[in-house]
Order: C-alpha cells, then sequence, then structure tokens
C-alpha cells in the first residue's frame, strides 16, 4: 500500500498551532514550505525578523523556530501522524531549520497529551503568588527538558541571588544601549506591527517592589495609566541549558523550552521567559554553574514559574503569511 501523504488542510491547521509558540519579542521569525507531491514540510528561519543588535549570532532566532517546531510535532501527533525531522538539513542553506515528513501514526503518541495546552500557554509579565511550585511538578518539567536533549536547572538561593545579580547587570546594560533599545522599541508597544510584537497590553504592571525579573518593555518610554504592583521576593527561577551550543542545540533547545511550557500550562502553572540575561555573550557565561552536569553547561533561557492570573494572548501572523505550498506542475 502507497504511504497516504497529510493533506494541505490538515497541514495548514497544524502550521497554525506551530505559530502559538513563543518567541523573542514576538516576532514569529518562521516561514514554512509544504511539497504535498513528496509530503515534505521546511521550516525556514525569516532573516527578515531578525535583530543584529540583541540577538547577533541568531540563536534565539533558531531557538524560537525549535519552539514552533515542537508545536508542530504536537499538532500532528494529535491527529494521529508522526513527524519525522531533520535539523539544519543542508550545510549550504543555514537558514532551513528542519525538514519534516509526516507519517500515519498507529497507535497514541505521548506528545498529543500536551496539545490542550498550545493556545492556553501565554507568557505572563504578571507578578506570582507565593505559593510555591512542588517538588513533584519541577521534577516533571526537568524530565520534559531531558526527553529533549536539554537540561533544566531549578535555582536555589544562592544561585537564585547571583543569576538576578546578571539580570539586573542586562538591564543597566540595555539602558545603556541606545541600538538595543531602538530594536526593542520596534517590536513593542506602538512598534508592534502585522500581528506580530508585544503589545502595550502585555507589558504587564511596572514592577513597585520585588524581585521576580520581569523585563520591562516601556523602560524609557512614556507609558501613561499603567499600572505599578509588587512582585514575588523569591521568584521559582529555572534555567534551560544545552551541553553544547551549537545552531543545532539552540533548535533543541526552543523544542524542549516549549515542552517544558506546555507541560507547564497543563500543570497550572503561569510562566514567565527571560532572554534579557542571555542575549550578551558575556552575561550569558556568568550563568553558567560550574558544578553543574554538563547537559545544562550552556544556558540558554531563563523560565519563571509560579501561580499568577490568566492573561491575554498576543497576537499571530495569519497561516496565510507564513506557509507556502508547492503546486504541482502540470507534465
Amino acid at each position: 500500500m502507497p504511504t497516504r501523504h497529510a493533506d494541505v488542510a490538515a497541514v495548514s491547521a497544524w502550521i497554525s498551532d506551530a505559530t502559538m509558540a513563543p518567541s523573542m519579542h514576538n516576532a514569529q521569525p518562521w516561514r514554512f514550505r509544504y511539497a504535498p507531491a513528496m509530503n515534505v514540510l521546511d521550516l525556514r528561519m525569516d532573516t527578515t525578523r531578525s535583530m543584529p543588535r540583541a540577538d547577533p549570532s541568531d540563536r534565539g532566532m533558531h531557538i524560537s523556530c525549535g519552539a514552533a517546531l515542537f508545536n508542530l510535532r504536537v499538532a500532528a501527533a494529535h491527529a494521529g501522524w508522526s513527524a519525522r525531522v531533520r535539523l539544519l538539513p543542508d550545510p549550504a542553506d543555514p537558514a532551513l531549520a528542519a525538514t519534516v515528513v509526516f507519517t500515519e501514526y498507529d497507535g497514541t503518541d505521548p506528545l498529543s497529551m500536551l496539545y490542550p495546552a498550545i493556545v492556553r500557554r501565554h507568557s505572563s509579565r504578571e507578578p506570582f503568588t507565593d505559593e510555591s511550585v512542588p517538588d513533584a511538578l519541577l521534577e516533571g518539567l526537568s524530565g520534559a527538558a531531558r526527553s529533549e536533549s536539554a537540561s533544566m536547572t531549578v535555582l536555589n538561593d544562592w544561585q537564585l541571588d547571583a543569576v538576578l545579580d546578571v539580570v539586573e547587570e542586562a538591564r543597566q546594560d540595555e539602558s545603556l544601549s541606545p541600538g538595543v533599545r531602538d530594536e526593542i522599541a520596534g517590536w513593542t508597544g506602538a512598534g508592534a506591527k502585522d500581528s506580530a510584537g508585544i503589545p502595550g497590553y502585555a507589558f504587564g504592571p511596572k514592577r513597585r517592589d520585588g524581585r521576580a525579573p520581569v523585563r520591562d518593555f516601556a523602560a524609557g518610554r512614556p507609558d501613561p495609566g499603567r499600572e505599578s504592583a509588587v512582585f514575588e521576593q523569591s521568584p521559582c527561577l529555572t534555567v534551560l541549558g544545552t551541553s553544547a551550543d551549537r545552531p543545532q542545540d539552540w533548535l533543541l533547545a526552543g523544542q524542549a523550552l516549549e515542552r517544558v511550557l506546555l507541560q507547564a500550562t497543563l500543570d497550572g502553572l503561569s510562566t514567565s521567559l527571560n532572554s534579557q540575561a542571555v542575549e550578551s555573550a558575556e552575561l550569558r557565561w556568568l550563568l553558567r554553574d560550574p558544578h553543574a552536569p554538563a547537559a545544562s553547561a550552556f544556558p540558554q533561557m531563563l523560565l519563571r514559574l509560579g501561580y499568577g492570573p490568566r492573561v491575554p494572548r498576543t497576537p499571530r501572523r495569519a497561516v496565510s503569511d507564513v506557509l507556502d505550498i508547492e503546486r504541482q506542475t502540470p507534465p
């Protein structure tokens, strides 16, 4: 029997789910191209959405595309299909992040259990409560990261102090860099455009007190009417890391990140990402724990976990804007 190919309508639905992934400043730096005759989907990095100041190596872009790739895998699994993935398949084409071939799956893929969380997951910049995240949930999230060839380290008290110092240094460096501030302004608030970027309603309140590392996207710009709030004094922070620091590892980190976020959402947790401290190569080095296992040698993202209010979703580009269908030419 010939292998059945995934039809365009199904793939379009999976791409819609893929685009719900988080991305740096919600830039959504991905494009897809599906060839129905070959049953092959290409995931490309959209370099027109790069951030040369904050992300000069495109590490963040790789992580974003990895997160979208994971959502795609989950959506396909939910529909009864398996996604066979090749990362960076063409050395001569580094913008080609992955190729995916779909095959029907006989059975239940465990990934499908994460599907309900795709539309429920939102990054929160709101204060969380003082309720502790149970150790059992944190262990489960660490296991989710490991299953995607990454690691998640929960910071203890002395590690928390050190990491918060790095975050503060990153904030000060950003405040002294007009180029970085201009780049951020181009993707946030009034600069948010074409169903991308972070609109003002998603900034969250200004931090009046507390130590939670929440990036203030309105810093240095007028923001009338925005409220202030007290954030956590002892936030639950984790560092997502990989054993190496190549483009392939960044794609793996993105998939691990999204798996952790989806599982956390199913666990009833609110989540917040902080890339500020990992955008500088020098500060990323300071986040490394010399006593940590090799699997977490290279920090890729700082995560904040806890219990907070529901927050609205940020906009997403239409599937028609990010998906091209390869049309067959008549013989």
